[in-house]
């Protein structure tokens, strides 16, 4: 194999999925690329730093979830190297982007090692990357309370706990969306996403007509919404369904300030963001070299 090949392994990813797999995973490893270069993380922005160090030219392929990958494709961002990703995740959006989540492991590896090199839009939120989403607003607020979450919760029971323990507390931000000189929206607002992919939050459409390589964000701004509201409308977006509600406005372009009355929860491809209360935002095309199936 002539390009350099680094495995960038998250044991905790998949709520520790790849770490009870790991002997499988390197014995795969080992069968399909003996001359690639394996590390397993050790702590949060390691990955990112083993991405930075990797020499030019290099396929960098993260095993693990959306974190993982974010965490790589920062390390890459700007170089001539090239992501790969073996999804094994509990979200997998970026996977889900670029047409890998339904790919054994076996599929997967053979991909990341053998597919084809293709280039997809970067995000950026305050000059720093992101792949597939940025969150703000109500579903960050989720994701940082289910951080808060009884250990013995998981999956849904999880995910019902932390959108009630928000909903409790809900208190709209003032929001005034730009592009450009022009405000396109303003007003109280549950959130904000500014999408290269269609889903989020482990395949929610949010923005179903995003698509990662057509040089623009695709934004969805939900205005003002009740507790009564957000429970009624969740089952839709959960569908695809929400697209048509009059409270839902939806835009596109390359560029977007985001600005509220004070400082908003945030979320870039699952991870949380500290919290601001302005976000820059704007989309480099064609800005991440990245690995997709045949």
């Amino acid at each position: 194999m002539s390009r350099p090949v680094l495995f960038v392994i998250n044991p905790a990813a998949g709520r520790g999925k790849v770490g009870r797999m790991l002997d499988r995973l390197q014995s795969a490893i080992q069968y399909w690329a003996p001359k690639a270069e394996l590390v397993i993380t050790e702590k949060p922005g390691h990955a990112t730093l083993l991405a930075q160090q990797a020499p030019p030219e290099s396929r960098v392929i993260a095993v693990g979830g959306d974190g993982t990958v974010h965490e790589v494709l920062r390390g890459l961002a700007g170089s001539t190297k090239t992501l790969g990703v073996v999804p094994i995740g509990s979200g997998n959006d970026f996977a889900r982007m670029v047409g890998l989540h339904r790919l054994g492991l076996e599929a997967a590896l053979r991909t990341a090692l053998e597919g084809p090199a293709d280039t997809v839009d970067l995000g950026l939120v305050n000059d720093q990357p992101y792949g597939a989403s940025l969150g703000i607003g109500f579903d960050a607020a989720v994701a940082r309370k289910a951080l808060e979450a009884p250990t013995f919760l998981r999956g849904m029971p999880r995910y019902l706990y932390s959108i009630f323990g928000v909903l409790k507390e809900l208190e709209l931000p003032r929001l005034e969306l730009y592009q450009g000189q022009q405000m396109l929206y303003q007003g109280p607002s549950l959130l904000v996403a500014l999408m290269n992919a269609a889903t989020y939050g482990g395949g929610i459409p949010i923005v179903p007509t995003a698509r990662p390589n057509d040089g623009l964000l695709s934004v969805a701004v939900a205005g003002e919404f009740s507790r009564l509201g957000v429970v009624g409308i969740l089952p839709r977006l959960l569908t695809g369904r929400h697209v048509h509600h009059p409270r839902l406005r939806f835009f596109q372009g390359t560029e977007f300030l985001v600005r509220f009355d004070r400082p908003v929860p945030a979320h870039a491809d699952g991870e949380l963001v500290t919290p601001a209360a302005e976000y820059r935002v704007r989309v480099v095309p064609g800005g991440l070299r990245v690995v997709r199936p045949r």
